[in-house]
């Protein structure tokens, strides 16, 4: 018997990663991809792995995690992505919660990610410190931005010892696709509360976020890696804001 524990997975042209990602979660009975509209197989490879399939065309992060937690057969459900694995030691960890009983236990866990870019872990600066809330009841849903949705109405958060494994970018030109991607999505959710970019949001704080990253955040320390980041996320937020400005 799977543990009890229903683990909720949002696609879009996945196919490429998510029978690998599927593969590490044998320790579960539960497993529910909602597909938002791929192109490339992502439906075909997950059923053939042995996931159940919601397939309703193209929806946001928060909108495909919250279809999946509304099919969980289990109390609790684990919102993994595709680019991410969950190793043994996580699991482990994962099914001691459950087992351990009512008394003492949280209504949702944090859990901090491993984030390897080229092969190399990031120990500093934003992705060195990167915690997401993706353990939880069944009776939670997410919401917020759009990039990058939270579970709502939390009350008591819990802390996990063990780390998610994530790699979150096959090379720096699929880095560069993905920025283009959240960039784009960050600005409509802008321009949709009434946001207008100022001439500081594009010329001066992506130069911050640059030397927090890379300075305060310690990031030099990381070496090219570190660089390459802290650039990146410059680009990432000049990219934002240039995408709202040009919406005006």
């Amino acid at each position: 018997m799977g543990a009890l524990i229903t683990v909720v997975i949002p696609t879009r042209n996945e196919a490429g990663q998510i029978d690998a990602c599927i593969s590490h979660l044998g320790w579960t009975d539960d497993i529910v991809v909602v597909d938002g509209g791929s192109t490339d197989g992502t439906v075909a490879v997950a059923h053939a792995a042995g996931a159940r399939v919601i397939t309703d065309g193209p929806r946001g992060i928060g909108e495909q995690r919250n279809s999946g937690i509304a099919v969980a057969r289990h109390e609790w459900v684990f919102a993994l992505d595709a680019d991410e694995r969950i190793g043994p030691e996580l699991a482990q960890e994962l099914l001691a919660v459950t087992a351990g009983g009512a008394a003492g236990m949280h209504e949702a866990y944090r859990v901090k990610r491993r984030n390897t870019f080229h092969g190399r872990v990031v120990r500093r600066g934003h992705w060195g410190n990167d915690w997401v809330v993706r353990f939880a009841r069944r009776e939670f849903r997410y919401g917020g931005s759009p990039v990058h949705p939270g579970l709502q109405g939390l009350r008591d958060v819990g802390t996990l010892t063990q780390q998610l494994d994530h790699t979150p970018y096959r090379d720096l030109s699929h880095h560069v696709e993905k920025l283009i991607a959240y960039g784009q999505m960050s600005a409509s959710a802008l321009a949709q509360r009434g946001r207008r970019a100022r001439w500081s949001d594009v010329a001066l704080r992506p130069a911050a976020h640059f030397w927090r990253e890379y300075l305060l955040r310690g990031g030099f320390l990381d070496g090219k890696i570190g660089l390459i980041q802290a650039a990146m996320g410059a680009i990432g937020g000049f990219l934002k804001y240039a995408f709202l400005w040009e919406q005006e």
